[in-house]
């Protein structure tokens, strides 16, 4: 089976954001400056939430080298000693700093030196004493796992990514901690659905779908624009390929109408335009199917023309930036 190509969003990785932010303390005056983007730069970064699930936009990725090599010298077995909790904290830590150069070199090592990090942090965390800090490991690791999962196409590490989310939600809950469920439950569906991709199955698209519903039930646009727009957008696309494998119009037409309540949301939110292009991209790929599978030539004809809307939509973009 030979899926359509369509575009998933990646939200921040706030773990990121936090553990940046919580080693800024150990460098020095000038890598300091270094970590700060450069506010005087006005163009608009036209992949931004396309990259990966390391996405962050706070901080310079100039800093990932001389933070990891901080917290690495930092992280002794003396250290651990002296304090079990405050090294497994900087575990965690590192672990995220390596997952985001391990996706921005493409690098399977680094993936996977991130992981051990996370296990490290483990052996000191609990479900019982520290559960939260336990669960947002149990998390990362996840997270880790799913994107080395995904560029190396491999099942099986998504296969741990999910029991790694799975243990987390034995800690997070809808009512206790909604956004940090919101943020698991998105990231499952996005593991499900690559794991579907990988092994051509609909079962593991049907529990994406679920995982995602999940997510929308505790966002709202107010507070979580671009997390709703992401999470629409995302189910769309999963629900796309599941109508593919189907081969079911009725299933490409929820597919479309969830395309088409991401494009809203994002368009009334004002988030960036490059955004709506994506979804719209998405959107007309799968009503491009819809045509196909219902042989209705119309819609056909009036998809050719979309992609033309689109296709300028794109240079409109492009040209601004450069």
């Amino acid at each position: 089976m030979k899926y359509s190509n369509n575009y998933i969003l990646y939200p921040v990785n706030r773990a990121l954001e936090r553990a940046i932010a919580g080693s800024l303390s150990m460098l020095s005056d000038e890598l300091l400056d270094a970590a700060t983007p450069d506010s005087s730069v006005t163009v608009a970064d036209i992949f931004l939430h396309t990259r990966g699930s390391y996405e962050q936009r706070s901080f310079s990725s100039n800093i990932f080298e001389p933070l990891r090599e901080a917290l690495e010298g930092l992280l002794t077995d003396e250290y651990r000693k002296q304090a079990p909790l405050t090294w497994a904290e900087n575990q965690n830590r590192l672990g995220n700093i390596l997952a985001a150069l391990g996706q921005q070199q493409r690098d399977a090592a680094l993936f996977e030196k991130a992981a051990q990090c996370f296990n490290h942090a483990l052996e000191e965390f609990s479900q019982d004493d520290t559960s939260l800090d336990w669960a947002a490991a149990q998390a990362n690791l996840g997270t880790a796992l799913q994107a080395m999962g995904r560029q190396e196409g491999d099942a099986k590490l998504l296969n741990q990514a999910v029991d790694a989310y799975t243990a987390a939600l034995l800690v997070y809950s809808k009512n206790e901690t909604p956004e940090e469920w919101m943020i698991v439950m998105h990231q499952l569906g996005a593991t499900f659905h690559e794991h579907g991709k990988l092994l051509k199955g609909n079962r593991q698209f049907q529990k994406a779908v679920v995982a995602y519903k999940n997510a929308l039930a505790v966002l709202d646009a107010d507070n979580y624009a671009f997390e709703l727009t992401a999470t629409h957008n995302n189910r769309a696309a999963v629900l796309h390929h599941l109508a593919e494998s189907e081969e079911n119009p009725q299933r490409m037409i929820e597919a479309i109408n969830a395309y088409e309540k991401g494009l809203t949301v994002c368009m009334e939110q004002q988030l960036p335009f490059h955004l709506a292009v994506i979804i719209r991209v998405n959107k007309a790929t799968a009503q491009n199917v819809l045509a196909e599978l219902t042989n209705d030539a119309s819609l056909a004809e009036e998809m050719a023309d979309e992609f033309e809307l689109i296709i300028n939509a794109f240079r409109m973009l492009s040209s601004r930036f450069v």
